[in-house]
């Protein structure tokens, strides 16, 4: 039966298949029914583009841990339509194990490759790892058993915690891509390895997600916050370096992943998120300031150095809140938003000094200590500056 389902699945899947809608739909929904007649504990999502040199060495790891944890499952391969064998190596295995592949034609993207394979998904734990053989597969039945604690919400096959690692092959590039992007991520999660994306939930957890909209890679990060994931458990493992084709990791899914961060903390913050994304933005700023002042000083005058430090932050603040804080407002003339941020800024800066002056002048305490009205000041200017960005220069 499961050779011939896996026929079945092969015979829709294909691009030179010309079938009407409503007879896929019903030999899909009877192939399903077949299917539900056994039991399933553990369904193994992989997404995959390109991986067919890897996938006959990885179903079988599955399937060996399958059977040393003493766990039933399946194994679905989500593909994005790849132009080499992945069909055909599919329709090899299924002979053999217990493999189910889906072929996406619309879509693209490993994100929702994960979650149209959690849709399609009839196991009570739902675990995704990758096809390029980096996440160990003999660690599935310790991330499974780890939800066995009804406290657990969520596991991760982490390489941050005590006992887990990388290969040696990574390099220091690729170590540090991964803290920076981890510490971005910080405020969302407390877990060590959020960016892992070798992790297994119950089926409930992933069917309470409110909103699933992910872009880019980190389907994890997104299902910890869509499914308010508290309690997370890390099992250390070892990630090594992929042993067939390319790594899909681009400037292009740097990018997305920023983008992908800027909706989680919308979802998280709600009304305060754009407030706090100005804020983190115009502290990177101030890094930013700093670091082409101390540079300049060495080759002209202080004066000049601060002015061209002033206008490379803002420049900065301007590029970063427009392409992340206030995204939808990018169809409008890039150079008109950039003079009106300018002046906001200009502005913002004449009211830090003044609300400075007035408490310094007048109060006491203030008096006494400088700093103290010096951070009001800051304050008082950065909210002005958030307002004019928000409905002036970003409206």
């Amino acid at each position: 039966q499961g050779s011939s389902n896996c026929d079945a699945r092969r015979f829709l899947s294909s691009p030179s298949t010309t079938i009407s809608l409503a007879v896929r739909a019903k030999v899909n929904a009877e192939l399903t029914d077949q299917d539900s007649d056994n039991d399933c504990r553990v369904s193994v999502i992989v997404p995959t583009y390109c991986e067919a040199k890897n996938l006959p060495i990885l179903v079988p790891r599955i399937c060996e841990a399958f059977e040393e944890g003493g766990l039933t499952g399946e194994i679905i391969i989500v593909d994005d339509d790849s132009p080499d064998q992945t069909l055909a190596v599919c329709d090899e295995l299924a002979a053999r194990y217990p493999v189910r592949l889906e072929i996406r034609q619309g879509e693209r993207g490993l994100s929702s490759a994960v979650i149209h394979g959690m849709r399609m998904a009839r196991g009570q734990v739902l675990l995704v790892m990758d096809a390029d053989l980096s996440h160990p597969a003999h660690k599935i039945p310790e991330l499974v058993g780890a939800l066995s604690d009804k406290n657990t919400d969520f596991v991760i096959g982490s390489r941050y915690v005590p006992g887990g690692g990388t290969d040696e092959n990574w390099g220091f590039f690729r170590w540090l891509n991964s803290k920076v992007a981890t510490g971005l991520a910080r405020p969302l999660t407390s877990a060590r390895d959020p960016m892992a994306g070798f992790f297994a939930l119950r089926r409930e957890s992933f069917q309470s997600a409110n909103a699933l909209d992910p872009v880019g890679y980190k389907i994890g990060l997104e299902l910890i916050v869509k499914c308010r994931c508290r309690n997370i458990h890390e099992v250390p493992i070892y990630f090594s370096d992929r042993l067939h084709g390319e790594s899909k990791l681009s400037l292009k899914e740097q990018l997305n992943y920023l983008r992908h961060l800027k909706r989680l903390y919308e979802f998280k913050l709600g009304v305060w998120a754009q407030p706090v994304m100005f804020g983190l933005i115009g502290l990177s700023g101030v890094v930013v300031d700093l670091t082409v002042l101390s540079l300049l000083l060495y080759a002209v005058s202080a004066y000049l150095a601060r002015a061209v430090a002033i206008g490379c932050a803002m420049t900065w603040n301007f590029y970063w809140n427009r392409q992340l804080t206030f995204s939808k407002s990018r169809r409008r003339h890039v150079l008109h938003q950039y003079v009106l941020f300018v002046m906001s800024c200009s502005v913002g800066a004449l009211i830090d000094m003044g609300v400075f002056s007035l408490l310094y002048a007048n109060i006491a305490i203030f008096t006494a200590i400088p700093q103290l009205a010096a951070m009001i000041g800051i304050l008082c200017g950065a909210v002005f500056n958030f307002l004019m960005s928000k409905y002036v220069a970003f409206k």
